[in-house]
């Protein structure tokens, strides 16, 4: 390899997580599978605030920028991963105050700053709207929603004294659509808001997962001022567009997915994958591709498979055997890495060339 293109894998980095999620330990919580998108939690907002063509993440967004600088470009190409995996249903003196938005998760520390420019969601007081919660992974369980008390001040950091004693929404198991392991898949549900609160406010979210001890947190910043769900604070304008007003109409049953289709994931989405853009090039780039076993048993070998979208050729693999059928890729294990313990990953990477637009494939994975 040329020294230049040496020094530009060792200094360009773009990540994008659109396989699934690794499970956390207690010491390094990790990429897991759900967060609130409508309204969308901070780092879900802040994701879409700084995607760019490459697949880099570079956020506009000041709050989201800081985020980025305290914990990582990680914590946003895993915007779902905001977890802890010992909670079981456990909230005060189990997430510290201050700490509530990032669950108490080191790797999104920087998602409980206490300012007032995070991404903002345009809300009506007392409306019945359709939540949308990521079904990254898909799990049993229940989801809970809380806002904040009129005494709130965006100017300090979370507390739970700063919740109302009640959620105001409760769901357990509600329907899906979209597939598994992709950035559009989603669980979707109508509650009605709060009424008589106005202005700046939190709304605070638990998914409480019955089959584990694992769950998920997040912040959803909201100002009840009249709006449909129209998001600002995100793009490089001024004034960032609204995004589509939340309907109040239950969803279509097809979904509209802006990321390529995935193939069928297999029984229980217990095999996934991530891929990441490392760095690229002109004409080319280098990624990688994490599997990871979310199943009871150890895997004796696995095969991601994906769809090139825009014309990438694959040049190379390492930590694989790799086969290609016109755009599609698969790479399987080799003799050393094919045995992955149950919530234990291992990884494997690649090099391809590219013109025009490098799109992102949709990965999945099948566990043997």
């Amino acid at each position: 390899m040329h020294r230049s293109r040496t020094a530009a894998l060792l200094t360009a980095a773009a990540t994008l997580a659109l396989g699934a999620f690794a499970l956390a330990t207690n010491s390094d919580p990790a990429a897991a599978h759900g967060a609130a998108m409508t309204p969308g939690a901070r780092t879900y907002l802040c994701w879409k605030d700084g995607l760019t063509a490459t697949g880099e993440i570079k956020p506009n967004n000041p709050a989201c920028a800081a985020a980025v600088a305290e914990n990582g470009a990680n914590s946003l190409y895993n915007w779902f991963s905001v977890l802890r995996s010992d909670a079981g249903g456990r909230t005060v003196g189990f997430i510290p105050d201050g700490k509530l938005c990032s669950g108490g998760n080191p790797n999104f520390s920087g998602y409980d700053a206490a300012r007032n420019d995070w991404p903002l969601t345009h809300l009506t007081a007392g409306r019945t709207m359709e939540f949308r919660y990521s079904n990254w992974a898909h799990h049993p369980g229940t989801f809970y929603f809380y806002v904040t008390k009129d005494s709130w001040s965006p100017t300090r950091p979370l507390a739970w004294s700063d919740l109302e004693d009640q959620p105001f929404l409760t769901v357990t198991n509600p329907p899906s659509i979209g597939s598994p392991g992709t950035n559009d898949g989603h669980y979707y549900f109508n509650g009605t808001l709060p009424a008589n609160k106005s202005g700046r406010h939190i709304i605070y979210s638990r998914w409480v997962r019955s089959d584990s001890q694992e769950n998920f947190f997040g912040c959803s910043d909201v100002t009840f001022d009249g709006g449909n769900g129209e998001v600002t604070g995100i793009g490089s304008g001024s004034t960032p567009p609204p995004t589509t007003p939340v309907p109040t109409t239950p969803v279509p049953t097809t979904p509209a997915p802006t990321t390529p289709a995935p193939t069928t994931p297999p029984p229980g989405g217990d095999c996934m994958a991530v891929y990441k853009v490392v760095s690229a090039w002109g004409g080319g780039f280098q990624g990688e591709v994490e599997i990871m076993n979310h199943s009871s048993r150890t895997y004796a070998g696995w095969t991601a498979t994906w769809t090139w979208p825009s014309g990438q050729t694959l040049t190379q693999v390492w930590n694989g055997t790799a086969s290609t059928s016109g755009t599609t890729v698969s790479v399987s294990n080799v003799s050393y890495n094919g045995s992955i313990p149950p919530e234990g990953t291992t990884t494997f990477g690649f090099l391809a060339n590219t013109s025009g637009t490098n799109a992102l494939p949709t990965v999945t994975c099948t566990g043997r």
